[in-house]
């Protein structure tokens, strides 16, 4: 991996699902002044344990003294630096009804996605797929003029 500061990296973290954690683990980036560009975090099925995704941007030598200092939090009980990773995120797009509802079909079935709900005057669509896809995703749909765009954020999972 190359030494770039402005270098996109994704880390997952295991803590204990409890008060407080998530905090502690953002007040690393946020005492370092790095942002933060995506986060989800959810309980791991059957268990007393979530997991956390980060998506930032950092040099390497950060984000190792970044995964050290998660090492030594109480409630972490790992840290992976994804290098080969699945990654997917998600987004939800709500278009005016129009008489253009397939190719907004359409448009949403080539990333992974599809309408998943229509009202009389609105139409949201779903999407899941590669962030860099997401964001092309969201370029096209501008022609449909969306109301609405929620992203939420990366999921990682190493290869």
């Amino acid at each position: 991996m190359a030494n770039s500061i402005n270098e996109r990296r994704v880390i997952s973290v295991v803590v204990m699902n409890e008060s407080s954690v998530l905090a502690r683990v953002t007040a690393l980036f946020a005492a370092r002044g790095y942002n933060i560009e995506s986060l989800t975090v959810a309980p791991i099925p059957e268990s007393d344990m979530s997991h956390i995704t980060i998506a930032t941007k950092g040099s390497a030598k950060l984000m190792e003294q970044i995964t050290k200092q998660l090492h030594k939090l109480i409630p972490v009980y790992k840290v992976i630096e994804h290098e080969e990773m699945v990654e997917k995120e998600m987004v939800l797009v709500k278009f005016p009804i129009a008489e253009n509802l397939s190719d907004i079909a359409a448009l949403c079935a080539t990333y992974n996605g599809g309408i998943v709900n229509v009202g009389k005057e609105m139409v949201i669509a779903q999407v899941a797929d590669e962030p860099k896809r997401i964001k092309h995703f969201i370029e096209a749909a501008q022609r449909y003029n969306p109301c609405e765009i929620v992203r939420g954020g990366v999921v990682a999972i190493e290869r």
